[in-house]
């Protein structure tokens, strides 16, 4: 039999705990190490004197069951869920709410107002999101020619695509179900959507696996997970939307949970559970989106969680691996979701930022020219879009979807510049093509074309 991934961690029971013979190793190590690492003991084990590891955990662990947050939530034996923040976890949420209460014009600069910078990236985000998550679960699809697919609304070719499309509409609906409470019918909702006319693994959108065959794999294919009994699913579910509805804003005594945990704890229970066939990946981002979007923190419409976690696949199954590993620990998969918050708006930020240079490049040629007070933000982009790629083909839909705006006013920006000469327009069929010319710098900086 192969050795498991992770190893599980020695049990530690509080009444056990040996003051007199443990309390010099309390002295030494807290509950994270000198780098602020929140350590498995996989990991730990390692990087302790070997004939000492087993103390020194037994010492870790006293320092964090003393700091641990119980939940009602409970695993298939029914032992609850828990975690626990050390100063470095506190540091990392303190630095996800100052940037995530912030907007995006803050963030990107003051190329326009914050209302047309919303409108300019949001559906450009969250197609990027809805295809990394596509990515993520094996989709091999292209981003270029997805994001095409997306913003000219084309039918998808295959399963691959089809499930990038329903990325795309799962995020749109998360953001218009975020005031909602979660149910187990809002649950069904999004799986639906993440799975429509997929037939990966015989999954039936919107409806629950009616046996156990379903289990998780480790990236060495070995049973890394079992799911709880497909029989208890609709009653365990439904503890999940309590916890989800419950109020925690600490408010008058009660608990305080940080919504951004309290996403990501929601995000983990979901793939803990298991309930689909297939799609419990993508449903469970999707509620941390949800989550997120009905605490009021819009700015995580913008970011690309899956983006990340499909550049460290290993690293987010063994987060699951080690909180399953040391008796429902949560912190490990928070501490790993927190880490891939804080590189997504690092990712965020340079992506606002290339995209702001890229625009003053353009501006810069325009206030040079006769077209400086002529056109509009949206006018001016794709301006800077046909100067970067010369033979780029826009149509009325691609440009309604890329900016959030109707197709009348698509059509009108985009015959004003074929009316200034900036796009030449032709016919493809009923379809009307408008294409950036090759001398479309040259036409920029001369007075009359």
């Amino acid at each position: 039999m192969a050795k498991p991934t992770v190893e599980r961690a020695p049990k530690f029971e509080m009444s056990d705990f040996d003051f007199e013979h443990l309390g010099k190793y309390i002295k030494k190590y807290g509950p994270t190490d000198e780098h602020g690492r929140y350590l498995h003991w996989n990991l730990l084990k390692w990087r302790v004197p070997q004939a000492e590891a087993k103390d020194i955990w037994a010492a870790i662990k006293f320092q964090r069951t003393m700091q641990m947050k119980y939940i009602n939530l409970l695993d298939d034996k029914g032992k609850l869920f828990s975690y626990t923040t050390p100063h470095s976890m506190e540091a990392k949420l303190h630095q996800i709410i100052k940037v995530a209460g912030g907007s995006v014009g803050a963030i990107a600069g003051n190329v326009a107002s914050d209302s047309i910078q919303r409108k300019y990236l949001v559906s450009s985000l969250i197609m990027e999101e809805a295809i990394t998550s596509a990515q993520l679960e094996g989709a091999s699809t292209t981003r270029e020619v997805a994001k095409k697919m997306l913003e000219e609304e084309r039918e998808p070719d295959d399963e691959d695509e089809r499930m990038i499309i329903n990325n795309f509409l799962l995020l749109k609906y998360a953001e218009k179900v975020a005031k909602e409470p979660l149910s187990i019918d809002l649950i069904l909702n999004f799986h639906r959507i993440a799975t429509d006319k997929t037939t990966e693994n015989n999954v039936v959108p919107g409806e629950f696996r009616e046996d156990n065959d379903i289990f998780v794999e480790d990236d060495r294919g070995e049973i890394a997970h079992n799911p709880p009994s497909f029989n208890k699913i609709p009653e365990r579910l439904q503890l999940l939307c309590d916890f989800a509805n419950e109020e925690h804003s600490g408010v008058d005594g009660g608990k305080f949970i940080p919504p951004v945990i309290k996403a990501i704890i929601i995000h983990f229970m979901l793939g803990y559970e298991h309930p689909f066939r297939d799609g419990n990946g993508r449903t469970a981002r999707s509620l941390f989106y949800w989550f997120m979007l009905k605490n009021e923190y819009d700015l995580f419409k913008y970011v690309s969680i899956s983006k990340l976690l499909k550049d460290d696949p290993k690293g987010y199954g063994l987060s699951y691996l080690y909180t399953e590993k040391d008796q429902n620990d949560l912190t490990y998969f928070i501490d790993f979701q927190l880490d891939i918050i804080l590189a997504a708006f690092n990712e965020l930020q340079k992506y606002l930022k290339d995209k702001t240079d890229e625009f003053y490049q353009v501006v810069e040629i325009l206030d040079n020219s006769q077209f400086s007070n002529l056109l509009n933000f949206v006018q001016k982009d794709l301006v800077k879009k046909g100067t970067k790629d010369p033979g780029r083909v826009f149509t009325v839909k691609e440009t309604a979807n890329s900016y959030a705006i109707s197709e009348n006013t698509a059509r009108s920006y985009l015959n004003k510049l074929v009316t200034l000469k900036l796009l030449l327009r032709t016919k493809d069929g009923r379809t009307t093509l408008y294409f950036a010319p090759s001398d479309l710098k040259i036409r920029l900086k001369v007075k009359n074309v």
